[in-house]
């Protein structure tokens, strides 16, 4: 296959925004650092330095949850103007080796790096010095993965974090997937890893193998998709710029749910199924909203604005389990259940805007 020849770049840069914050500030370096909204206003982590991760502490959470799992914890309000600024010196970097860069937020991107401006043959070599220039322009690190498609490089980005570099060779690919569990492939989030675990479907491998009619219980029609991740096969091209559209999953349920807990799991994983389609399609969103049926067909739907625009599952899972708190669902039985996102955009036209809406709580229906 083609791909197999391609050299892709997945970059990511390293706790960003909390990364930032402690280069500006040095009485925060060494220090765990939350970047996000106020605790006692339901507000989230946005991000968490290394040292406040090694006590649990991580992107997406309530942080009052982060304040009791670290009760040292230093928390900064976002500045993501400041971001901007560092991200595009960044993102100028990338363009200055290739014009086949996909952006998938401020501070992460893919990058297709086979033919390139510094007429190195080996990815590698680009990585180390992306990862050098990156380092020398802005004080701060990255993590790279590099491999022959997009899947694959980007699970090799986070595999030695922070200040890593990965490299799946074309002859390593194999090896490289015996060692992923089920949860590694995109869209499939806690629950639908459980659906797969109860069929005996721990590793990625185990998709390979198992009938067509098991993985369709457990994951619909997301099961040829998988199929070919487990495979290794991911032929999408680096694109720079992509046209909008709009995504959305619903369920309606054989018996009403009662439990929030239940509830809650369901619209967890619809929403990572969102941000599984915004990753293959190289979209980001500003926009999550969720729709509630109940038991006797009354429907409500509550949506969040936000920039800057995301496709991260873990901001997108926090928005919309928030967005429950302002309906009645585990007070009266649920019917169904659907999570969306609207207002898609190609992440390399993304806006500066208020960074404050996405850790303050919804504020929209």
């Amino acid at each position: 296959m083609d791909s197999v020849l391609k050299r892709i770049l997945h970059v990511d840069m390293d706790a960003f925004y909390a990364s930032v914050e402690q280069r500006d500030n040095p009485s925060l370096r060494g220090r765990p650092v939350a970047v996000g909204g106020d605790p006692a206003h339901r507000g989230v982590v946005a991000a968490a330095s290394y040292e406040a991760r090694q006590f649990g502490v991580r992107s997406a959470i309530p942080m009052a949850r982060a304040v009791r799992l670290c009760p040292s914890l230093v928390i900064v309000p976002p500045d993501f103007r400041r971001y901007t600024v560092v991200s595009r010196a960044v993102f100028e970097i990338f363009h200055a080796v290739t014009s086949l860069v996909e952006p998938l937020s401020l501070d992460e991107a893919y990058l297709d790096v086979t033919d390139n401006a510094w007429g190195e043959t080996l990815g590698t070599v680009v990585a180390q010095r992306l990862k050098s220039e990156i380092h020398a322009t802005t004080g701060l690190t990255a993590s790279a993965g590099v491999a022959p498609n997009k899947f694959l490089a980007k699970i090799a980005s986070g595999w030695k974090k922070p200040d890593g570099l990965t490299v799946i060779a074309p002859e390593r690919v194999e090896q490289f997937l015996h060692k992923l569990p089920v949860d590694a492939l995109w869209g499939v989030g806690p629950v639908t890893a459980g659906r797969l675990r109860e069929r005996g479907i721990a590793r990625l491998i185990d998709v390979r193998t198992v009938d067509d009619a098991v993985l369709r219980a457990a994951v619909g029609s997301q099961a040829d998709w998988l199929r070919q991740l487990a495979d290794g096969h991911d032929d999408r091209p680096v694109v720079p710029n992509r046209s909008a559209k709009s995504s959305g999953t619903e369920n309606t349920f054989s018996n009403d749910l009662t439990d929030l807990t239940q509830i809650r799991a369901e619209i967890d994983e619809m929403a990572r199924d969102g941000a599984a389609w915004l990753e293959r399609k190289g979209l980001v969103c500003r926009t999550v909203t969720i729709k509630v049926r109940y038991s006797d067909f009354s429907t409500i739907t509550r949506s969040h604005t936000a920039l800057p625009a995301t496709r991260h599952a873990d901001e997108i899972a926090a928005r919309a389990t928030m967005l429950l708190e302002r309906s009645e669902a585990g007070r009266r039985p649920v019917r169904l259940l659907g999570v969306s996102v609207h207002n898609l955009m190609d992440p390399s036209a993304e806006p500066d805007g208020d960074p404050g809406l996405p850790f303050s709580g919804p504020d929209e229906e």
